[in-house]
């Protein structure tokens, strides 16, 4: 007998007994805190699988005691919100799916709706899943005109402004295009950007994403746009709320449609006539999943006829024509065998579990980070356990809980060490964060990353100084700080390992030539925290020197578009630490670029003196570049159209940037106009 089961074990007639209303309130309560986790602030507690399973349990019970449903149960609406953006009301209400993870459920299922439509051929696709944030774009003759969150399916966040930093989504449709078209897609965050993120996120000792989903869900609702674009979101669509202006019948024309309007859409849609046919499609599906650039937590299966779907209607939360299977999360028990502490490039003390090898999704893991004190704490991670593992987000490898019942005795708790484990400095823990820090600037570890971070192709592109060559001129003492690099000499480095003549003059010559990189790339290596190529591209337009930088107020940063409280706070104190700026001054002792040598048009000098750019569209050139030919012109260049634009230089295939310049009254002109004004004397 079922705990519901047990609770309802009365009659009909009978006063509802207290106990049973006291669990109902106890599950409402229980989801609404995950809810909050997971859509307000992207961070689960628990898996979907356990979310699933309570909320399951609290249908039943309202099912079966209908007079328990009250207007704020999570059964009554889909829930997601957040703080910060302008609401606006679906054409169409966006609904969310139900989830099944069993394949008699799925048979239930299709045989659902051959009872609600008998002796009728009902044909399904079986579609990828991705586990991404639900968004809903509006369309008006081939234009975007508004990007949405779900919500709580009836209104949703309005976070166009956020949706146009997303590259892979078209802002102006091709061909034959709906006079208007709601349509609904998943923006994701891919695998090897949820590495990159989270790993720079560890480095400066802020909590990690549980997966990609919720990386993607942070991400979209970052306030400043400049953040979105940094992260690399894209999307792909796969349905619709409103259509008009085009006659289209089933699901896979509709995906075929999407396609040739210019949509990304998903990579293999299956087609299913039976049953039979609609399970093995899931598993094929199952098998290939890990092949994905993004993260699939399921298949979804919907009727392919959409005059049928029109018939079969929906539930208050959920459409009856599709359902959702969730995959089991592959998962392991392997032995925690050791807990070893690395040391980041901010100093941040990150532990990571050693393992006995074991077999995960499709590769061997032998280690997973444990990000901090707390988790170890939370989890009573023991050295000796055995522990449960999965691939979180399928990507990293996860510690996700103790066998408790196979402990010996044996086991010993861990201690996070209160000294680096490098430099042996005692470790702080500063006022806000999870993360034990080394304090010491000089610790061997934290330059390591430093140097490896300054050298890397976003920051100084130093080509040839890659992690074993660092390693070594650290372990031989050529380099103590980041500045040592430009005092290096072919003499010191020819009897090293792996060191050749070639080599070494390759890497001089690479040393020699960052001296003369832009600015931007110099703020990007110094490693600011929250500053990416971007912001600092933003920055070195607007101050134009490291010494007009360090000079700015913060409220003379938040003034720039780009740059919100928290960067700018970030910019201010790192400028303003002792250890930076000695390693500003040695590098300029160093000849290094600091703003001087990069091309910049006084403002009398310049054709587009005065001017600010928006660039969008297919042109000749790069946007970079064109964007290179503004700024050298006396112009400047930012990412959005605002009241402040001069010029929308717009090539083909424009996007909803025309019409909001239209619709502010921005001056909209073509490449041949735009030569023609960076031409004049």
């Amino acid at each position: 007998m079922s705990d519901n089961q047990a609770l309802l074990d009365f009659s009909k007639e009978e006063k509802i007994p207290d106990d049973v209303i006291k669990h109902a309130a106890k599950l409402r309560r229980e989801l609404q805190y995950h809810d909050q986790l997971y859509y307000d602030k992207a961070v689960p507690e628990i898996s979907d699988r356990e979310y699933d399973r309570l909320y399951r349990e609290l249908v039943d019970l309202e099912k079966k005691v209908p007079a328990l449903i009250t207007a704020d149960s999570p059964t009554q609406h889909v829930r997601e919100k957040s703080q910060g953006f302008k609401s606006a009301a679906h054409l169409v209400p966006m609904q969310s799916l139900d989830n099944t993870y069993s394949e008699e459920e799925v048979l239930d299922f299709i045989k659902r709706l051959y009872k609600l439509l008998p002796e009728e051929k009902i044909a399904l696709t079986v579609e990828p899943k991705i586990d991404g944030v639900a968004i809903s774009l509006l369309y008006r003759h081939g234009i975007l005109i508004r990007g949405l969150t779900r919500g709580d399916g009836a209104k949703g966040d309005d976070v166009t402004r956020n949706i146009e930093m997303i590259s892979n989504i078209p802002k102006v449709l091709q061909g034959k295009v709906p006079t208007l078209l709601e349509v609904r897609g998943e923006v994701y965050l891919s695998k090897k950007m949820f590495l990159q993120l989270n790993a720079e996120r560890d480095e400066e000792g802020l909590p990690v994403f549980a997966n990609p989903r919720n990386a993607a869900a942070g991400s979209l609702k970052q306030l400043n746009p400049a953040i979105v674009r940094e992260r690399h979101l894209e999307a792909i669509f796969y349905g619709y709320g409103a259509l008009e202006g085009n006659s289209i019948p089933t699901q896979t024309a509709f995906i075929e449609a999407l396609r040739s309007w210019g949509f990304p859409t998903h990579p293999s849609v299956n087609y299913a006539r039976t049953p039979e046919e609609a399970l093995e499609a899931i598993q094929c599906l199952g098998n290939i999943r890990h092949d994905y650039v993004f993260e699939t937590d399921g298949a979804v299966l919907k009727v392919d006829l959409l005059e049928q779907r029109e018939r079969l209607g929906s539930t208050s939360k959920a459409p009856r024509w599709a359902i959702a299977f969730k995959y089991e999360s592959e998962q392991v028990i392997t032995r925690l065998l050791a807990i070893t502490v690395q040391v980041g490039r901010t100093g941040v003390l990150t532990p990571v579990a050693e393992l006995e090898p074991v077999l995960v999704a499709g590769s061997t893991v032998a280690r997973a980070t444990l990000h901090n004190e707390e988790e170890i704490v939370r989890k009573d991670l023991r050295l000796g356990d055995y522990v449960v593992i999965e691939k979180a987000g399928e990507v990293i490898p996860a510690v996700v809980s103790v066998v408790k019942e196979k402990r010996d005795g044996s086991e010993k708790i861990f201690q996070m060490p209160r000294r680096c484990p490098v430099c042996h400095t005692t470790a702080i823990k500063k006022e806000g964060e999870v993360a034990l820090r080394c304090t010491n600037p000089n610790c061997p570890a934290q330059l390591r990353r430093r140097i490896e971070y300054f050298a890397c192709r976003q920051a100084m592109d130093i080509a040839g100084l890659g992690e074993a060559v660092v390693a070594q001129l650290i372990e031989v003492g050529l380099l103590k700080s980041v500045a040592d690099l430009y005092h290096l000499h072919a003499e010191q480095l020819l009897p090293l390992e792996r060191m050749g003549e070639k080599s070494v003059e390759n890497l001089l010559k690479a040393i020699d030539q960052s001296r003369h990189q832009p600015l931007w790339r110099l703020l990007v290596a110094l490693g600011i925290p929250h500053v990416g190529v971007t912001a600092a591209r933003t920055l070195a337009e607007r101050f134009h020197t490291i010494e007009k930088l360090s000079a700015a107020s913060i409220e003379e940063l938040c003034a720039i578009e780009e740059i919100g409280e928290i960067m700018a706070r970030s910019i201010d104190e790192a400028l303003r630490q002792p250890a930076m700026k000695a390693l500003l001054e040695q590098l300029q002792g160093a000849g290094v670029n600091f703003g001087e040598e990069d091309p910049v048009v006084h403002a009398a000098e310049g054709p587009l003196q005065g001017t600010i750019w928006v660039i969008t569209g297919s042109l000749s050139q790069s946007r970079d570049e064109i964007a290179e030919h503004i700024r050298s012109a006396g112009g400047k260049v930012s990412s959005s159209i605002s009241a402040k634009t001069t010029y929308l230089l717009a090539g083909e295939s424009a996007g909803s940037k025309l019409a909001r310049a239209q619709k502010l009254g921005v001056t909209v002109i073509d490449e041949a106009t735009f030569r023609a004004l960076v031409a004049k004397k």
